[in-house]
Order: structure tokens, then sequence, then C-alpha cells
């Protein structure tokens, strides 16, 4: 009983810190899963051209990395608290948390400035639509090659935030 009272004094914002963790993670992690399974499939079927359909999937995926950014300082930040606040005992835990979540920002980072403006370089090489390219140029190429990255760095992203949701839903720390 003794033990249980220090860790609630050691954690006066457990609930409201865990609940952050989750918001910030649910919010990155459902982005990622409405882009990739409503937004780009439904804007590529849809619109008139290939051209308008990659300019709403390219500049939504722009706005959408600074909500991820947000999340993600969101979550280290919240993180980070737990993990100096908590008992020894519990800090691995935190560390394997702040782990996951560094390797979706830096991915998300990567995308954001190291995919997507050579992808939208080939794009302006292209006069805007890359599909008018022929398969054999060598921007549409380096388009093709960058756009298969990009849809790679998401899967990353999208499967170790799946994972990290997984660790979030196992629920508190309990005394065991």
């Amino acid at each position: 009983m003794q033990q249980q009272e220090v860790d609630q004094r050691t954690f006066p914002g457990d609930p409201m810190m865990r609940w952050l963790q989750l918001l910030a993670m649910v919010v990155w992690v459902g982005g990622i899963i409405f882009f990739a399974f409503v937004l780009a499939p439904v804007g590529f079927h849809t619109l008139r051209s290939v051209q308008l359909a990659g300019s709403v999937v390219g500049a939504t995926l722009k706005v959408f990395d600074l909500i991820a950014f947000g999340c993600g300082l969101l979550f280290l930040s919240v993180t980070g608290w737990l993990y100096v606040q908590s008992p020894m005992r519990l800090k691995g835990r935190y560390e394997l948390e702040l782990l996951l979540a560094g390797i979706m920002l830096l991915a998300t980072a990567y995308l954001h400035w190291g995919i997507l403006p050579p992808m939208d370089r080939d794009r302006a090489q292209a006069g805007g639509d890359i599909s008018t390219l022929a398969p054999d140029n060598p921007a549409r190429i380096h388009f093709d090659r960058f756009h298969s990255r990009s849809e790679h760095v998401e899967e990353l992203v999208l499967i170790v935030g799946l994972g990290m949701l997984f660790l979030l839903s196992r629920g508190g720390i309990r005394d065991e």
C-alpha cells in the first residue's frame, strides 16, 4: 500500500499525460490512415486529371506533415516528462516510447525535406504533370523512384505508429 501511495505522488498528472500521449499518436496514425486509404485513392479516382490529384495530394501531405510534427513534439515532450518523473523500474517503457516516436519523427522529416522537394522539382520539370512524360524520361524515372520511397517511408511510420498504439493500449503502469 505504501508503494502505491509513493507512485501516485510521483505521477500526479499521469492519467492526463498518458491521454495526451494517446491523443498525439491517434491523430498522427489516424491521419496517415486517412491520407493513404481515403484521400489519395479518392483524389486520384475522382479528380479530372492526374496533375490536379497529384497537386491536391502533395499539398495535403505537406500540411499533414506539419500536424505530424506537432503530434510528434507533443508526444516526445509528454513522454520525456513521464520519463523524468518515473521511478527507475518504469524508465524502460518510456525509453522505448521515446525511441519509436523519434523514429517516426525522423522518418516524417526525411519525407518532408528529403523526398517531397525532389518530387516537386521533377513535377515542375514536367510542366506540372508528371504523367505526360514518357516512362523512360529521366525526370519521370526519378519521380517514380522518389514516389515509391515516399510510400515506403510512410509505411514505416504507420507500422511503427501502430506498434506504439499497441504499447499505449496496454494501459497504465501497474504495480506488479
